[in-house]
């Protein structure tokens, strides 16, 4: 039965409220919303958040994850940590969009939040805030009664453009919370490519996990946003293992985390207004490089943005997000971590 979880969510069709598996039992806690509760947790365990399809028409996380849940329902593995699954946009997963009214992935923030102001997605009306509630509320729930483990989110994704790097990660900000040196070697191992250090709060949700909650968490990219059926699933094989790992509360596979790529956002180009529009070609590559003095973008109210004095990589970009949104981050490159 945990095999047809994913269908079922998406097909909006009837499943079981719980269920035994191979090591454990699972539970639907609501839409799109599975935990999996081990009978005893392994040494090496860790209360694990497995997130895919917030942004809906990225498919590749999903059949990954459909195929471990396939795994443990027939005995390839067997569960030896908490792990809650979701899956974050199923009503635009069935419509094959990004979204459906506004972008879930910046709605990810406590009302008030330390600093006095509101919750991008708190106390606004409509689909996507109301699920970033629920899902915010579920993984409040989940570490609560997972206290004792260690904590962790990766939050699985696509990209919409081709990359220098397709699988690459990005590692959210918080002044509170470090990254430990093993998930740099458990990345490198997965064949993650390159990772991007964030340089502020941008209240996605696996920000959310870090922030909130001093989880070690990322936004992992696993190639290019395809149709089901369509995804090179042979690629993501080592970060199907890292996640086999997790699962079954183990030690992960690991790496020199020197064979991947490390860079920092410089800044963050904004829209500003309706009369906007990137200076390069649409299909641009993430992590794109463009060399001093270069023109990236012109504004009605901004006006131009160039490259300054050193050379910046481009992530990211997008000319068609709404008015007051991100069209890009700048980015440069940085030394691997020497731990």
């Amino acid at each position: 039965m945990l095999q047809e979880w994913l269908t079922r969510s998406l097909e909006e069709a009837d499943f079981p409220e719980q269920g035994r598996l191979p090591g454990g039992h699972f539970r639907r806690l609501g839409q799109g919303l599975l935990e999996l509760v081990p009978d005893h947790a392994s040494p090496a365990a860790r209360a694990c958040v497995l997130s895919v399809g917030i942004h809906g028409n990225e498919t590749a996380p999903m059949e990954l994850l459909d195929g471990l849940l396939a795994r443990l329902a027939s005995g390839g593995l067997r569960l030896g940590a908490p792990t809650l699954v979701i899956l974050g946009n199923p009503k635009a997963t069935r419509q094959g969009v990004r979204f459906v009214g506004t972008n879930l992935n910046r709605l990810f923030r406590r009302a008030p939040d330390r600093s006095g102001s509101k919750g991008n997605g708190q106390e606004d009306a409509g689909m996507e805030p109301a699920r970033a509630r629920e899902l915010m509320a579920a993984v409040d729930a989940f570490f609560a009664r997972h206290g004792v483990l260690p904590r962790l989110h990766y939050d699985l994704h696509t990209a919409i453009r081709d990359s220098r790097y397709p699988r690459f990660v990005v590692s959210p900000f918080t002044e509170r919370t470090a990254v430990e040196a093993a998930q740099w070697r458990w990345l490198a191992a997965a064949d993650i490519q390159a990772v991007l250090h964030q340089h502020r709060h941008s209240w996605t949700f696996s920000h959310y996990s870090k922030h909130y909650h001093a989880a070690q968490a990322f936004t992992l990219e696993l190639g290019r946003a395809l149709p089901f059926g369509h995804n090179d699933l042979a690629s993501l094989g080592p970060m199907g293992e890292l996640l086999a790992a997790l699962l079954e509360g183990r030690a992960s596979p690991e790496a020199p985390p020197g064979r991947m790529a490390f860079f920092r956002v410089d800044h963050e180009l904004m829209r500003a207004s309706e009369a906007f529009r990137l200076a390069f070609p649409d299909d641009t590559p993430n992590f794109t490089s463009f060399a001093p003095g270069t023109l990236l973008a012109e504004d009605g109210r901004a006006g131009e943005t160039r490259v300054g004095e050193t050379p910046l990589a481009v992530v990211f970009p997008n000319a068609e997000v709404e008015v007051g949104a991100r069209a890009a981050l700048l980015v440069h490159p940085e030394p691997p971590p020497t731990g």
